[in-house]
């Protein structure tokens, strides 16, 4: 069930009396779905950017897509892992004032999975699609087990470039230096796989809960494109969007139905 509480709601609404004026995540890669293989990038092209939302209605529609993509989440969960990974998510809303718009996956104390967005995103989203699509894109993240993957590349990491540290001769600095340097890079090394992964079971998650991921995925257009740059945490926009426009006609050709979106959401 949906936990969406006073306080949430609280906090929605007072964002969008004051800041709502203004992507994660760690799990184990074999529990992973295959990696759909990457498209070629063509140029995609896309809509004119419509307008802001309302503030009050940005908040509306925050708590209504978490109400509706909730249950389509933790549904999503149940099957993919049979049990073996706690389903009960939280979705929330936080604010960091100052903050770009961002959103994250992580697992609470109590062991509970948390999708987290900020007030600036909530802001920014023109449309419910764009905030059901980050939402799916989140909740695959723990789905898929990309928070401990992510930690194990880090480990592996710091262990290879410890012992490689240590063979030159570097003193304990050294090898610590080398160790940060090597968690670092592993834990990037697989990041933009874990983040198309996460695209493309978004999709289908958003999909099923009766939203168009197409156009949600749109929100990429106004974010900063990582490019081709080495390293970089998450793949190109343009591969993103072209991942998910492949895997909503892989839908549509296997005549897997979209769901029924929820009413009064604009």
């Amino acid at each position: 069930m949906i936990r969406v509480s006073a306080a949430c709601r609280r906090l929605a609404f007072s964002v969008a009396l004051t800041a709502l004026t203004a992507c994660s995540a760690p799990g184990p890669r074999g529990a992973a779905a295959p990696l759909p293989e990457r498209p070629a990038a063509p140029e995609v092209q896309l809509q004119t950017v419509p307008p802001r939302l309302p503030p009050r209605q940005a908040a509306e529609n925050f708590v209504a897509v978490a109400q509706a993509m909730e249950p389509r989440i933790r549904a999503e969960c149940q099957a993919r892992t049979q049990g073996h990974r706690n389903c009960d998510y939280r979705i929330v809303a936080y604010d960091r004032r100052g903050s770009s718009p961002n959103a994250f996956q992580m697992v609470d104390r109590e062991g509970r999975p948390v999708i987290a967005l900020n007030l600036a995103l909530i802001a920014e989203a023109r449309n419910p699609d764009e905030l059901a699509f980050v939402m799916g894109h989140e909740g695959a993240h723990h789905i898929l087990g990309h928070l401990q993957a992510k930690a194990a590349d880090a480990q592996a990491g710091a262990l290879v470039m410890g012992v490689l540290a240590a063979a030159a001769g570097a003193d304990a600095d050294g090898i610590a230096e080398a160790q940060d340097i090597g968690a670092d890079v592993g834990e990037r090394s697989y990041s933009q796989d874990y983040e198309l992964q996460a695209d493309h079971l978004g999709t289908i998650i958003s999909w099923d809960a009766g939203f168009d991921p197409v156009r949600g995925a749109e929100f990429f257009a106004r974010l900063p494109d990582p490019g081709e740059a080495f390293l970089a945490t998450h793949p190109p926009n343009r591969l993103r969007l072209k991942l998910v426009k492949r895997t909503v006609e892989t839908l549509e050709e296997k005549g897997v139905p979209r769901g029924t979106p929820p009413a009064g959401l604009s």
